[in-house]
């Protein structure tokens, strides 16, 4: 469908610019025309990108937009719009003290397509990878409403709360990963410096490989598989890491990764708690930000970042727009608890659906939280007994030959002494 650039004038006479997909220019006046505008001007976006004067292309910056600094730039944009600062002025002011040099670039060029005449939503879509199709929905509908602050400030909300979830997701994660790095180094420079030697002392001491304890052979074999073969572990770990990442980019792969994720043990409950609060936190705050319910629940389906429910809420989409209630098909694909649908349900029936999801989200991020605190609680010392017990492994592998050996200098002393 081709996109149309348009200048009207509302009811105030204010001068309105934007870009919009219509069928042909006199569908799109007739539309402006029942929102309350005079049209003045409509032109093809190619026509209008043609009469522009070209420009320069900008400066490439490279490097990932960070959470936080999309939600600070969503609160400060928020706050200067409903102080009244335009639109234009307000993203000049947030480039130059943007501290993501990504971001600044993107501030800037996003300022330069809204006052050539493109909505900021439509401008926004230009950058997929730091927009998502929830960010440009949630702005789309507050250019329609004339909310365009109060969805910045939910949008600003929304992207708080995911990054605080996250934070305590990684927090929780942090001590068990440090404790398990240590542990493979403690046991990677014990079986390449330590154990060596001990090797070499008992071949001084004219002891056959043969004759060592069983667990002193199998430490022996892993310290010459490290000191010798160290390089088929590195192109191991690197084969598998670029076969897994290459089988989950494909469709069946995605869909067993996910299902795994849920079902997986310790860990499946919670990636399945952490679904359950995006998909209400999402929902909700696309429903009260004015979002039409299923273009919100589509916008769901593609940032819950899980193909497993993602399908639960298309099929349930598919069955709200037969005329069904939003309960019923979530509850019937098993994957959404009674708790949840009952809220929904009750939602669905006062006309609170919104505050409903909203609730739902906060006892789901409370419950990922205990449940990480446990988690790492229970990890903790389960880790270094594990660490305990391989040191005590190899330990024991050293000493008991050195115990063999000493057990028959001894003999052999008593013998030469009885003689």
């Amino acid at each position: 469908m081709p996109v149309f650039s348009y200048v009207a004038r509302n009811a105030q006479g204010q001068v309105i610019r934007g870009t919009e997909e219509a069928e042909n220019a006199e569908i799109l006046r007739r539309l402006l025309k029942e929102r309350g505008y005079w049209v003045t001007q409509i032109k093809q976006e190619k026509e209008a990108a043609a009469a522009a004067p070209k420009k320069a292309g900008p400066k490439l910056v490279f490097g990932r937009v960070k959470l936080a600094h999309l939600a600070i730039f969503c609160r400060q944009l928020a706050t200067l719009i409903n102080a009244g600062v335009s639109l234009v002025r307000a993203l000049s002011v947030l480039e130059k003290q943007s501290p993501s040099p990504r971001l600044a670039q993107i501030i800037r060029e996003v300022a330069q397509k809204v006052q050539e005449g493109m909505s900021f939503s439509r401008a926004l879509a230009d950058y997929p990878k730091v927009f998502s199709n929830l960010f440009v929905g949630l702005v789309r509908a507050g250019e329609v409403g004339g909310v365009l602050d109060e969805t910045l400030d939910r949008m600003a909300t929304f992207l708080e709360k995911d990054l605080e979830l996250r934070r305590k997701v990684k927090s929780a994660m942090t001590y068990p990963t440090i404790v398990t790095v240590f542990a493979i180094g403690v046991v990677i420079f014990l079986c390449t410096f330590v154990v060596p030697k001990f090797m070499k002392l008992f071949e001084e001491l004219e002891l056959k490989p043969e004759e060592f304890p069983i667990l002193t052979r199998m430490l022996k074999a892993f310290s010459d598989f490290l000191l010798t073969k160290w390089w088929m572990v590195f192109i191991g770990v690197a084969l598998f890491a670029i076969a897994f990442l290459n089988y989950i980019r494909t469709r069946t792969g995605k869909k067993q990764y996910d299902w795994l994720k849920l079902h997986v043990p310790i860990l499946g409950p919670i990636n399945h708690m952490v679904a359950l609060a995006r998909f209400a936190r999402t929902f909700g705050t696309l429903i009260n930000s004015g979002v039409p319910i299923l273009q919100a629940m589509d916008t769901c389906a593609e940032a819950i970042g899980n193909d497993i429910v993602a399908k639960a809420i298309i099929d349930a989409r598919m069955a709200v727009r037969e005329g069904s209630r939003i309960a019923d098909p979530l509850e019937n694909s098993k994957l959404f608890p009674p708790m949840v649908v009952h809220m929904i349900a009750v939602g669905e029936e006062t006309g609170s659906l919104d505050q409903m999801l909203q609730k739902i989200a906060d006892f789901y991020e409370s419950e990922v939280d205990a449940r990480l605190e446990s988690l790492a609680a229970t990890i903790e010392p389960v880790l270094i007994v594990l660490l305990g017990g391989v040191v005590l492994f190899i330990i024991l592998s050293v000493f008991m030959p050195l115990i063999a050996i000493i057990q028959k200098l001894s003999g052999e002393g008593g013998e030469g002494e009885g003689e």
